[in-house]
This record gives structure tokens, sequence and C-alpha cells, in this order.
């Protein structure tokens, strides 16, 4: 099942995997997960209609340079991270057909407009934005092979470039929020019998397929122009990594952790031609009606896109150099979370107060003296930059 909202006028369309849901990866887990969040597993109780916000929305304010393109929302309910394709077995009483589902769904839209189509972009959020990148090539080369050459496929991966990092605090593989990354999906990939790109599948050995699941890994093996969006501090990350942010005030270790983490993640990215990367504690954005708000270096996200956008209709044309002024390589280089003064509002997550950067810090057990000290700077200087953002 699928949400569309025709705009007849557009040769633009959007084909939106829907975001968060993590995925399960046994019987036990995905047993636990109908029973608790069944329209993860069954479309039974989706609404008749949705209402698209952020870059799914209609409205040019919210949305000022996709509002007019044909929107197609894809809910997620293989629970597989859109790589499954195997369908119910004696083995299994589940079947995960994620992969499959947007075959199909591209190859109905065909029918209703999309075979005139210029341009598709295939967005997603969190395990959908993992989705675009397992997904993309392979939407383009369905399109190819139905003979539709002339519609540009590109990604929009949002909140899904996560690493396979050691984990804060090491713990057993019970469930998907406490497994480290690897293990979490190395189970899942054999239960789902998870397809992964066959040119990422030929970077690594056999039973390794695994590793295509992290974006700064599958990232070179694709043909498809993506544009990565990733929060430096994603809390879907901390989760798995096991450095929960609530309550006591943080020690050393894990704002060490921390920080590190965004040094990790930015280093991924320094190859990627594409990437909106802003120092911020969050998770997903791009289908947020804040999304015009936050801003890497004086740009905003739509205004970075419709940059890429650009960059890649005048490539086509001729190949040229970036466009002055309208960048597209986006990535934060201060060191800690919230230290980009446009990031979302923090809130405490127990009082649900919300709470400014120096509140924030404070509460994350960061020493000021010290951190002026390591900086060369006086702690009030060290304040005031804070405070406004610098």
């Amino acid at each position: 099942s699928y949400y569309l909202k025709e705009s007849r006028g557009s040769r633009r369309w959007l084909l939106f995997l829907e975001a968060g849901g993590w995925y399960c990866f046994n019987r036990e887990n995905c047993d636990t997960r109908f029973d608790t969040m069944r329209r993860l597993m069954s479309s039974k109780q989706w609404p008749v209609t949705r209402v698209g916000t952020g870059i799914l929305s209609s409205q040019p304010e919210e949305n000022p340079h996709w509002w007019n393109a044909n929107m197609v929302f894809i809910p997620y309910c293989s629970s597989d991270v859109w790589s499954g394709a195997s369908s119910k077995s004696e083995k299994s009483e589940y079947a995960f057909m994620g992969a499959l589902i947007i075959q199909e769904v591209v190859k109905e839209l065909l029918g209703k407009g999309l075979s005139t189509a210029k341009v598709l972009l295939l967005a997603g959020s969190s395990a959908g934005g993992t989705g675009v990148l397992l997904n993309v090539d392979r939407v383009a080369e369905q399109l190819e092979e139905m003979g539709y050459h002339g519609i540009q496929v590109r990604g929009l991966a949002d909140s899904g470039w996560f690493l396979d990092n050691k984990q804060y605090r090491r713990t057993d593989c019970i469930d998907t929020i406490t497994c480290a990354p690897t293990e979490a999906i190395k189970r899942g990939i054999r239960y789902w019998s998870g397809i992964v790109p066959e040119r990422c599948k030929l970077q690594f050995k056999e039973g390794e397929e695994w590793n295509c699941f992290f974006g700064y890994k599958i990232y070179p093996t694709l043909r498809c122009p993506v544009f990565i969006v990733q929060w430096l501090f994603d809390e879907a990350q901390l989760t798995v990594d096991n450095v929960h942010l609530t309550g006591q005030p943080v020690q050393e270790g894990q704002w060490l952790y921390i920080q590190n983490l965004g040094r990790e993640l930015r280093n991924t990215l320094k190859d990627v031609t594409a990437s909106f990367a802003p120092a911020c504690l969050s998770h997903e954005i791009i289908t947020r009606n804040h999304w015009t708000d936050i801003q890497v270096k004086g740009t905003s996200l739509p205004r970075a896109l419709h940059c890429w956008d650009r960059s890649l209709h005048e490539s086509n044309k001729n190949g040229k150099t970036p466009l002055k002024g309208c960048p597209i390589h986006l990535i934060d280089s201060c060191p800690w979370p919230h230290c980009n003064p446009s990031c979302p509002t923090i809130r405490d997550q127990f009082t649900g107060q919300e709470m400014n950067v120096i509140q924030f810090l404070m509460h994350m057990g960061f020493d000021v003296q010290k951190m002026a000290q390591q900086q060369g700077l006086e702690p009030s200087k060290l304040l005031g930059m804070l405070s406004s953002g610098n």
C-alpha cells in the first residue's frame, strides 16, 4: 500500500520510504513488534489519508523547491530496512519484502504518470534512509530494463548513515535497541533473506554482505547521485552505542565518546559529494516542518538540495564545475553537540523543559573551565561564544 498526491503539471516525482521503527531480526523480537507496533508490521490500521510535512509538504513556505512534485509516501511495514525479498515460509511466520515493495510501487506508478517523469527522487529517513542507499541503484536498473531511459533516478538519505563502530558499553544482543549495529544486521540479513546491491556485494566476501548496510561502505559503489543528510550526533546512533543522555550528567568517558563519534562521522563524509551534516544531537529532519531552519555555514537544507538539483542539471548539460555561491558539501566543523546555533531545540527527556545550549552542556557534565583551557580561551569568552552559537 502507498499514499499518492498527484501534481499533474510536474515531471518530478518524490518517493519517500517511511522513517523510523528500526527492524526486528528474530522470531521473538518480531512477535513483540507485532504485538506492540502493529502499524510497522501490517497495513490494517493505516489511516485513509496522511498529511505531508517538510519535503512532503505541498506548501511553498514549508517546502520551497519540491512543493509542486508528485509525492508518494510508502509506509514501512516490512521490518527489514527495505532489504527483504522472502515470502512467508515453513521456517518463518513472517514475510520480509521491503525491496520487492519498492519495485511493485514503482511498477504501478508508471501507469499513473511516472512514465513521463524527468526526475525520480527516492528519499527516506532513518531505516528509510538506509533503504535509499540499498535500493536507489536497483530502482534505476528496473526503469532502464523496462525501457524508461529518460528518468533520472537520485537518492536522498536522511539519518540512515550509521557507523559500525565500537559501542560505548558492550551489551548482549537481546533486542534491536541494545544490539550492536553489526550484530543486529548480521542476524537480520539472514532472517529476512535480505538482498544488497550487486556492486556492493562484490566488494565483500560471501556472508559479509551486512557491510553494505553501512553508508560509508556502500556509497562508493553507487551509480546514482545520492545526497546524504546526517546529524553528526545522531540520537539513534548513540542509542545503539549505549550512550544514554537521560537523568544523570554525562561522565567524562561518555563526553569524549560523543565528541569522537562526531569526528568519525565527519571523516566518513569527507568524500561524499553532496552532504549536509549539522553538529546537532537529533534524529531525522527532512519531514520535520522546521527543516528549513537548520543551517550549516549559512546554507539551509532546502537551499543545499536546490543547489544539488541545479548542479546535476548543469553537469548533465556540460559537466561544469560546481555553481558559485551554491554549496552542496556542507559539514559543520565545530566539535560538540549543539555548537551550531540553528540546531533544533533540546528538551530534557524527563521534564520536557526546553534547554538552551549552556543548560544542555551543563546537563551533559560539560566542564566550562577545562574546555576553555583546552581552547586557550577565558571561560567567560567561551560562554559568550556558546550562547551566541559561534
